[in-house]
């Protein structure tokens, strides 16, 4: 028999799964690409259930306002340039990644030239650039991983703020579940085996029979399509 898995009810977009983007403060990314060096004033810092680092609210000499990521450092009154010929020893100052010197604590890395910033956006993380050939940028992630990057694409200097975050223990299940909350998430997670008959094919009663991974076929209903996914072979490996 077919049953509506947790999995398949997150994947219909409903609002018991959605994010409350409507009460997040913005959007947190690099501002349009501008030609030439421009200023600009950190007026506030505001804290966004949406996103786990501090955000700071930057007035731009045009005008125009815009939320990033807060670096370690920065504070209310504080100026920091975007654009070519910034200062590369100043945190929160946004450039090019060529014109970033190579073992520079950088954030909020562009995957593609405009897209507003991708990589290494939480609290207290920070990558290293690590080598230059031609238009072809290497850096080091936080994972230890190393990916290439267009020299077009800006990044932010300095170590993104709030990195005691993870230090400070949750200690119990209720402020976790209020973590979670706040952002949609489905906590707790529980394993099929411990789940009912009627909400998952592993779930029983009688704890005393644990569930097994077993193959299934193309052919299997929706809701049985659990485990292991059409294996090319099974039976046990000689």
């Amino acid at each position: 028999m077919g049953k509506q898995l947790i999995q398949q009810a997150r994947g219909k977009g409903g609002p018991r799964y959605r994010a409350p983007s409507f009460r997040y403060e913005g959007e947190a990314r690099h501002r349009t690409v501008i030609e030439g060096l421009m200023d600009a004033d950190i007026i506030d810092f505001v804290k966004c259930q949406g996103h786990q680092a501090p955000l700071a609210k930057l007035k731009y000499a045009d005008g125009t306002e815009s939320l990033v990521q807060a670096a370690e450092g920065m504070k209310v009154g504080d100026k920091i340039s975007h654009g070519p010929g910034a200062d590369v020893k100043k945190p929160g100052n946004v450039l090019r990644l060529r014109d970033i010197p190579d073992g520079t604590e950088i954030f909020n890395i562009e995957s593609q030239p405009g897209d507003g910033g991708k990589f290494c956006r939480t609290t207290g993380t920070f990558a290293r650039i690590v080598g230059k050939i031609d238009n072809k940028i290497t850096v080091l992630l936080p994972s230890k991983a190393q990916r290439v990057f267009s020299s077009d694409c800006r990044a932010c200097i300095g170590v993104v703020a709030g990195s005691g975050r993870t230090e400070k223990p949750f200690l119990k299940a209720g402020n976790m579940h209020y973590h979670k909350k706040i952002r949609n998430k489905r906590y707790p997670s529980i394993r099929a085996a411990a789940q009912n008959a009627v909400d998952h094919p592993y779930g029983n009663k009688r704890t005393s029979r644990k569930a097994k991974n077993k193959p299934v076929g193309h052919n299997a209903p929706p809701g049985r399509k659990v485990g292991s996914l059409w294996p090319r072979r099974t039976g046990r490996s000689k």
